[in-house]
C-alpha cells in the first residue's frame, strides 16, 4: 500500500515537472495557454498588433477596408493621434469617401498643422474634387514642412499648379491621381496620364 502512494507521489510529481519545465518566458509572462483560458485564441494575439502597422500593411496590399478597420482599431487603442487621423483619412480616400477623407484629415491638421503627410493627403482628397486651389495650397504646405525633400510633393504641387491656373494643362488629357504609401504613414500624390 505505501509502495503504490509513493507511486502515485511520483507519478503525479513528474506531471507537475513538466509544467515546471516549461518555458520560462511563460512562467515569467503569464502569456501561456493555461494563465489565457480556453477562450483565447488567435483573434486575442491579432488585437495585440499595432493597427497602424497593420492597416498600412493593408494599405499596401490594396485592402483598404481591412485599412481602415485596422486604423480605427489603432485609434481605439492609442487614441484619435494625428497619425491615426491621416491614416483613417488616406484609407477613406482610396475607399473613393471624399468627403469622409476630407474631414479625419482636417481633424488630423488640427492636431499637427505641420504634418506632411496630411496635407499631403488632403490635397489628394481636394483635387479629386476638383477644388484645384485649396489643393495647391495644402500641397505647399507639404512641401515647406518636408523642406523641399521629396521630388514627389514638388511634383504634385507642380500639377496642382498647372491645374488651378490652367497653364499647360490640355483639357483633353485626363489625369489619374495615385496615393502612394511611402515611409511610416506618408502618402505622395502621382499624376498618370490616363
Amino acid at each position: 500500500m505505501r509502495l503504490i502512494g509513493l507511486f502515485l507521489g511520483l507519478c503525479l510529481f513528474a506531471g507537475c515537472s513538466g509544467a515546471v519545465q516549461d518555458s520560462p518566458e511563460r512562467m515569467i509572462s503569464g502569456s501561456g495557454p493555461d494563465q489565457l483560458g480556453p477562450a483565447a485564441g488567435r483573434a486575442d494575439v491579432i488585437e495585440a498588433v499595432d493597427g497602424l502597422i497593420v492597416g498600412h500593411r493593408a494599405m499596401a496590399a490594396g485592402e483598404y477596408e481591412i485599412a481602415l478597420r485596422a486604423y480605427h482599431r489603432a485609434a481605439g487603442s492609442q487614441g484619435a493621434t494625428v497619425d491615426v487621423l491621416s491614416a483613417i483619412g488616406s484609407a477613406n480616400l482610396r475607399l473613393g469617401r471624399l468627403q469622409q477623407a476630407e474631414q479625419d484629415l482636417r481633424r488630423a491638421l488640427e492636431l499637427d498643422e505641420t504634418f506632411v503627410p496630411a496635407h499631403n493627403n488632403l490635397g489628394v482628397t481636394l483635387a479629386e474634387q476638383g477644388k484645384w486651389g485649396e489643393a495647391s495650397l495644402h500641397f505647399r504646405n507639404a512641401f515647406a514642412f518636408d523642406s523641399g525633400r521629396s521630388t514627389e510633393i514638388r511634383d504634385n504641387l507642380r500639377l496642382a499648379i498647372e491645374n488651378s491656373q490652367q497653364t499647360g494643362y490640355d483639357a483633353d488629357e485626363a489625369f489619374q491621381l495615385l496615393l502612394m504609401r511611402r515611409g511610416s504613414g506618408r502618402y505622395l500624390l502621382l499624376s498618370t496620364p490616363l
